[in-house]
Order: structure tokens, then sequence, then C-alpha cells
């Protein structure tokens, strides 16, 4: 195994070769970036991943060539970005010619105080590298994560479309996808992901500075050792939550062990028919692989926080996290998955809402860290949906999510799993209205009185996002939403927008 080796943390900042020592682990990529660097062009909003005006492009090489994502550089702490090329909106003109994202903000009239603008070029820059002339639904999810007070979102919407018809660049800036739908390459971005490749580390990489340690190992037995010999260091991927304790609750989280330098542990394939996602796989890869064999989780998916967000988080966190309204655990209970534990050699395995045992606690042993997490092959004939309720579209907490899994064999319903968060301390299985469906007809009146106990199952808290008795009513018409989707002989459609209003 290679060693362990320290130094200096080394990235492409605009292009250039950074070598930053001295500063903290915890500090934000933002902090530095504006405080050290002056790079005040990216702003400082919420300083909770919400606003979208910290928005950075980050690339990294994979076999020659350049994976782009977003950040928000308020959430991402400054050693994850080690090794990658990080671009801020200075870097999107080329001397006095503005990148078509920023050229067509200007044609369209889409600023006006200004200060969102930054983080919405470099969203849209993100969506010019990520697809060719999309719909504008697919701009509207690109653009979910920022937000603007004062202009309003028709003329940026408008500059989504307006950028591809402008003149494209030549060099790293160019659209990353064609018109066939192909990704693009040019000489630019292969230079670009040879000096990256230049910068990767072998073996663990340790960083200190004020006390802070951050350790990143870069295979996953490296980080099944780094664990063992370190069980009480904070575990951090994308820094989507862990950012949070540093930026709100200003906690000094001594030791962070990086999931996200472990590239074995990054990986999504299929297995048997179903899926394995590493630790450290991101969500949008992680989404990106399950939408195959489950679209109609696409809608929960892409209202999954925002892109910067799902670029960063990983599967692996969001489920080691443990909260009771994650999005991403009830969908996962329901289809049935399981989560891979190791703690040095070995490695269990345990069904997913068994993993949890209370409030923000799980089965996690000392030294014990999630591996992986594995969903089975999708069975015939099965019925499947998830709900999020919450008051705003995007970007906003559960208020209830339900997911149900139903498998209806000769009009009987021969199995039904149903996933709950935003209802108890943990995501949780509705097994008693499971229990009220399964072998049953599948019909109005079998739903109906399962709807009833779904409604009762739990014992919901009321908080400032609304109370036990609308949770408990809500959970009960989610099913009952379930069956006018998939069950009811009218086909009536149950939302405005399904009936293209």
């Amino acid at each position: 195994m290679p060693e362990t080796g320290s130094g200096p943390l080394r990235f492409l900042l605009n292009g250039a070769l950074v070598e930053v020592e001295g500063v903290a682990p915890q500090t934000t990529l933002l902090a530095w970036l504006r405080e050290e660097r002056g790079l005040t062009g990216t702003k400082e909003g919420c300083a909770e991943g919400d606003c979208g005006a910290c928005t950075v492009a980050v690339a990294r090489a994979h076999g020659g060539r350049l994976a782009w994502s977003l950040a928000n550089a308020c959430l991402r702490l400054l050693p994850s970005v080690d090794g990658a090329a990080v671009f801020t909106v200075e870097s999107l003109a080329d001397r006095d010619a503005l990148h078509p994202a920023q050229q067509a903000l200007v044609d369209c009239h889409a600023s006006q105080c200004g200060f969102c603008t930054p983080g919405f070029a470099m969203s849209l820059f993100g969506l010019y590298k990520a697809s060719h002339r999309p719909s504008r639904e697919a701009a509207c999810d690109a653009l979910s994560g920022n937000l603007c007070r004062c202009t309003g979102y028709r003329p940026i919407l408008a500059a989504a479309q307006r950028m591809y018809e402008l003149p494209a660049p030549a060099d790293w800036r160019a659209p990353g996808v064609g018109p066939d739908g192909a990704r693009c390459a040019n000489e630019a971005e292969s230079a670009l992901a040879a000096r990256l490749g230049a910068l990767r580390r072998e073996g663990t990489y340790e960083y200190e500075a004020q006390g802070q340690r951050w350790i990143a190992p870069s295979t996953e037995e490296g980080f099944a050792a780094a664990r063992l010999a370190h069980p009480d260091a904070t575990i951090v991927a994308g820094a989507t939550d862990v950012g949070l304790w540093v930026t709100k609750a200003h906690r000094d989280l001594g030791t962070l062990l990086h999931v996200g330098a472990a590239s074995d542990l990054a990986r999504v394939g299929r297995v048997g028919g179903g899926f394995a996602i590493g630790a450290a796989a991101t969500l949008s890869d992680a989404f990106a692989a399950l939408d195959d064999a489950f679209p109609e989780l696409r809608e929960a998916w892409s209202r999954f926080a925002s892109v910067p967000i799902r670029d960063s988080g990983t599967l692996g966190g969001n489920v080691a996290n443990g909260s009771p309204i994650g999005d991403s655990m009830p969908a996962l209970i329901a289809l049935r998955a399981a989560v891979e534990l190791r703690r040095g050699p070995r490695v269990r395995s345990l069904a997913l809402e068994d993993f949890y045992l209370g409030y923000r606690r799980t089965d996690l042993e000392p030294g014990e860290f999630v591996r992986a997490v594995r969903v089975p092959a999708r069975e015939q004939g099965l019925l499947l949906r998830a709900y999020k309720v919450g008051k705003r579209y995007d970007q906003d907490i559960s208020t209830v999510f339900a997911c149900f899994a139903l498998r209806v064999e000769s009009g009987r319903i021969a199995d039904a799993r149903i996933g709950c968060a935003g209802v108890a301390t943990v995501p949780s299985r509705a097994r008693r209205a499971e229990a009220a469906l399964v072998g049953r007809p599948f019909a109005a009146a079998t739903i109906e009185a399962s709807a009833e106990v779904l409604s009762g199952e739990f014992t919901p808290i009321d908080d400032l996002r609304a109370t036990a008795a609308y949770r408990r009513r809500v959970l009960g018409n989610l099913l009952r939403r379930f069956w006018h989707e998939t069950g009811a002989t009218h086909g009536a459609p149950v939302r405005l927008a399904d009936a293209g209003a």
C-alpha cells in the first residue's frame, strides 16, 4: 500500500496552479476565494447552500477527460478540491469577450441588482457543459439552486435558451454536449485533464494546519485503515451537511476523514441486476444510475436539493447522516435497499430500515463506516411512486416524504413496501399499513382501509413546517393519490400539470 504523504494543498484555480499551506482544513472554499484570493465575484448569501450566489464549477480528470460539476463554495471545505480544477465567475470571460452564459444574461436583461448574477452565470455554465439546448424544464432544474429577488426568473430562463444561439468558445469554455447528444472534447480540455492527472495523489494524503487535520485516503483499503485508526474523526464528502456545522454552528470538527478521494468508493455499478453504489458516489451519479430502472422516482430525485448539492453530496452520506427528513431513505427502504458496513477487513450487510436506531443514531460501531448502498433488481410488475410534500417545490426540506412500492398479481396485492420520512424520529417502514394491503384485492376499498391505518401509524411532531395532524392526514392522502395514479380505472389526472394546465 502506498505510504502516507503530506504537503500543501494543490489544485488549479482558474487555470493556474496554486499551493496552499497554513490554512485551517475547516476553511470553506468561499472564505478562501474571497479573503485570500480577492475573487469577490463569488458571493456569500445564505452560507448554507440555498441561494446559489457562491456557485463555482469544479472539474476533475477521469480517464483522460474532464468531468464537470457545480459546487456551493460556501459549503465545500478547501481541502476537498485538492487535485481538482476550480473555476469562478472571473474565469468565464475571455478578456473582453463574455462567455455565452454571461452574454445571454445581458441580452435578456436578466440582472438588476446583480448580486445573484455571478451564481446564475456559473449555473448556466454548468448547464452549457452538461446539455445541448435543454428544455425549459431542464433549465429550471439547473437553476433550482439559485435565488433571484429582483429580476425574476423569466428573463433568466430566456438566457438559458439564448446562450446556445451565441458563438461558442473554442477552449475549455466550449459546450460540453454536441447536437447529437455526444460529449464534446477539445485540446484545451485534454491538456487540462493531463495537468490534473499530474496532481493525482497515491496512498493517503494528510494536511494539517492550525490544530486541525485532514486525512484523505485514495482507496477503500486506506480509508478502512484510517477509520480504524481515527474512529472519532468526522467523515466528510461534499460537506453539504457538515459544512453547516462550520458556517452556522461554528464547531471545531477536529480530525476530518475525507471519503471523496477514495476512487473505488465512488463507483456505481450493476450487480446481479441491481445496483451497488459506493459511499463516495455523488447523489447525481447515484440518481442517474437508479433512473434507468426506476424512472418513477425521477421527480423525487430532481427535487432533492439542487444541482450543486447533488453534484457534491453523496448517497452514502445522506444514508449515514440518518436524518428523519432525508429524502433518499424512504425511497430506498421501499426498494428493499441494504447498507454494507465495513470495519477493518469485516463487511456486513443490513437492511436499511434496520440501520436506524433512533434520532440521528445508527447501528455503526466505532471504526465502522458505510461502504456502499445496494439496491436489488426491479421486481416484475412493480407499481412505484414517491411523493415529496413541502412548502415549496425546489430547495425545501420535506414536510412528509412517502414512497410506495406494490406488486400486484392476478388482481391481488402480493407485496407492499412503504417508506416514510418526516413522520417519525427515523426514516421508517409503514409495516401496519403494508399488512393492511398484502393479500387483499388491489381495489379502492383496500387502499382506503390501508390509508386509514397509515394515517395513524406514526406519531409525528408539531413544528414550524407542519402540525402532527397535517402530517398524518397527508400520509394517508398520498396513498390515495398512489391509487389514483396507478389503479383507478377512470385515469383522471391528479395534478394540474398532468392535465396540461
